[in-house]
């Protein structure tokens, strides 16, 4: 018989939490290792205990699910990594998976769905809930004006690439040392020059062009 896939889960609300865990950890093929009530704990028990697969919210407190997802991708690559989440918000599945994550998926799911997508996963497949995978496909396929990426600053495309990774304004800010409400300015320049309506198109454009490189060559002194 093969080894039960080894699991940890990791949510700041323990009724939730447990309750996967319970769910997961009935089934003979699965192994709930640990348990961590926060990204940080979540990111220590990870490289501590390598295990096979570790569910995450996206939403936890100070560090936050998609930043641990990136750093145990980085640390642990043999670590299969599903979002668990009430998160429908595309830039968060985009900057998920990004970081890494191989699952993406809601948490109206039914035990029998969640633990039949945890084996898909851990098997090596990728899964985002279907509503918002059809969601990101169609605005993927929608016609972009290529030329007007060259319309952009050197800072407005810092902005735009911190923004293809999911980062919000206040984030932006303290990467580039700009004021919020200087990244705020750049922020509605970047959506006019694109033509596009709102941040997730944004950044959903710049990741269709591959505008996703690391934004630091034109970080300075703060703006006011």
């Amino acid at each position: 018989m093969p080894s039960p896939i080894r699991i940890l889960v990791a949510d700041d609300h323990p009724l939730f939490r447990e309750g996967v865990a319970h769910s997961l950890g009935a089934e003979p093929d699965f192994e709930v290792i640990a348990q961590a009530g926060s990204a940080e704990e979540a990111v220590e028990m990870a490289q501590r205990l390598r295990p096979d697969m570790v569910l995450l919210d996206v939403t936890m407190p100070r560090m936050g699910g998609i930043a641990a997802a990136g750093k145990i991708a980085a640390d642990a690559p043999e670590v299969r990594i599903m979002m668990l989440t009430v998160s429908e918000n595309q830039e968060n599945l985009l900057a998920a998976l990004k970081s890494g994550a191989h699952g993406y998926v809601l948490k109206g799911v039914s035990a029998s769905e969640l633990r039949a997508i945890t084996r898909r996963v851990a098997d090596g497949e990728s899964y985002v809930t279907p509503a918002l995978a059809a969601e990101l496909l169609t605005e993927l396929s929608r016609p972009h004006p290529h030329d007007s990426l060259s319309e952009l600053t050197a800072r407005e495309a810092d902005v735009l690439k911190l923004l293809s990774q999911g980062l919000t304004n206040r984030e932006i800010g303290e990467h580039l040392h700009l004021a919020e409400k200087t990244v705020k300015h750049h922020m509605t320049s970047i959506l006019l020059k694109l033509h596009v309506r709102t941040r997730t198109e944004a950044a959903l454009m710049a990741v269709q062009h591959g505008v996703t490189a690391n934004a630091t060559q034109h970080a300075g002194k703060k703006e006011n």
